[in-house]
């Protein structure tokens, strides 16, 4: 799949690079894996000249050694002596740096971490030896959040308030996934969007899987989803483990309660047998994976929170193959595309839902967008999408098939909220796969 979005990080990567010519530049990049963090980097600075050291996991000491032959291949550096310590290689990049503008890209920051205490200080010790008077872009790239907020945003940690700019890139948005549609299949339908919106939610590496495939349909896509040979059978397994490594077993479990219908703590703790605010907290707030919702205009502290998935294609997996996990493993596949088949449109309008919030949410004048439901839980309202400053309100019903809108009856949720709205103008209106 071609190259596609991302003008806004690309232009602001590259008026940072220029910086460097100036002024030392220490950036933080971070996204969900999978999100394009790479391709990024590689598509802004072609044409110019910068060091790529990806982070695996193997001795520091070895690491080392490929690094430093990649800069003498690059740079045409000769780093007398072996370099067997990550800080020494990054002083003599900052020395360098002095007389010549020097763009470095570390990649999978944070394994850092793992591969040797004390990894961190020295570079910290070394960037702050150095950088007033290094010409140098420090690109720090990372796909574990919490691990990349804890290095460089925690007090405590030696990078704090070292970085100077921090990029964060997200999964494409809804308008460039019909863009990207319509370049592959420009006859795309609605339901083509929606299954690619549930499979992948956007996220690049997902939408290029499927594009290179030949994926035009929605038949097509599941298809792709339920070969043996895909890529999307384990890949909820490895990007958990690859996120909580040795805390995995927990993360997933709460993880797979909330993708089967258990949304509120108490649920979940019954079956966890233990209190899991902290781990609900750190999957909301450090890896974003999950959201809390509440009704519209509630209190921060009121009851009847609900947790949900936000990440698309982890929620798809989790009830789709994760919870088919037997057909996998014994290899039937084919039973498994007719399982999705046979659940996927009950499961898809939830997904619709997911879908509106993010299309208004995108919309240049909406400051606002959520749902709303009574403390009883027999009115609920889909979509209230705010432009305060225009004072302006969308209410909506979303439905699959239109024909299931009933407007008198959004008329009399709408009752209901009318007190939060004065002054504003109120259109009621359907949603549908119509509307997409």
């Amino acid at each position: 799949m071609k190259f596609y979005d991302r003008e806004k990080e690309i232009s602001e990567l590259q008026r940072l690079d220029d910086l460097a010519n100036e002024t030392a530049q220490f950036t933080m990049l971070i996204g969900r894996r999978r999100t394009g963090k790479t391709t990024l980097m590689t598509y802004a600075l072609d044409g110019r000249q910068y060091l790529y050291f990806f982070i695996g996991k193997k001795a520091e000491q070895l690491q080392c050694q490929s690094f430093q032959q990649q800069t003498e291949q690059v740079l045409g550096l000769h780093i007398h002596g072996q370099v067997d310590s990550f800080a020494n290689l990054l002083e003599e990049l900052l020395i360098y740096s002095k007389s010549r503008k020097l763009t470095i890209i570390i990649d999978e920051f944070q394994r850092l971490v793992d591969i040797g205490e004390g990894i961190i200080s020295e570079i910290q010790k070394v960037w702050d030896k150095h950088q007033a008077e290094a010409h140098v872009h420090l690109i720090a790239c990372g796909s574990i959040y919490n691990m990349m907020k804890k290095i460089f945003e925690d007090r405590k940690e030696p990078l704090f308030g070292r970085k100077t700019a921090r990029i964060e890139l997200k999964p494409f948005s809804i308008a460039v996934m019909k863009q990207i549609l319509k370049d592959y299949h420009p006859d795309y339908t609605s339901e083509d969007l929606l299954m690619l919106y549930a499979i992948t939610g956007g996220v690049a590496k997902y939408v290029a899987q499927l594009m290179d495939e030949g994926c035009k349909s929605w038949e097509d896509m599941l298809r792709a989803v339920c070969r043996p040979s895909s890529i999307f059978l384990e890949e909820g397994t490895e990007l958990l483990v690859g996120e909580f490594g040795r805390k995995f077993q927990i993360y997933y479990s709460i993880l797979q309660l909330i993708a089967s219908g258990m949304t509120s703590q108490s649920e979940i703790n019954s079956i966890i047998k233990k209190n899991t605010g902290r781990y609900l907290d750190t999957l909301e707030t450090e890896y974003s994976l999950i959201k809390k919702r509440r009704p519209m205009w509630a209190k921060p502290n009121s009851q009847g929170v609900k947790f949900y998935i936000d990440d698309c294609f982890l929620n798809f997996w989790f009830c789709f193959i994760e919870s088919n996990r037997p057909l996998v493993e014994l290899g039937k596949t084919d039973l498994l595309e007719e399982t999705i088949r046979n659940e996927y449109a009950q499961y898809s309008g939830s997904v619709l839902e997911k879908y509106f919030r993010q299309l208004y949410g995108e919309k240049e004048r909406v400051t606002e967008v959520s749902h709303w439901w009574d403390s009883q839980g027999e009115n609920e309202i889909d979509l209230i999408a705010l432009e305060r400053l225009d004072r302006r309100a969308t209410i909506a019903e979303v439905k699959r098939n239109p024909k299931k809108y009933d407007a008198q009856l959004l008329a009399t949720k709408y009752e209901h909220i009318k007190k939060h709205l004065k002054g504003y103008e109120v259109s009621l209106i359907g949603l549908s796969m119509n509307d997409m």
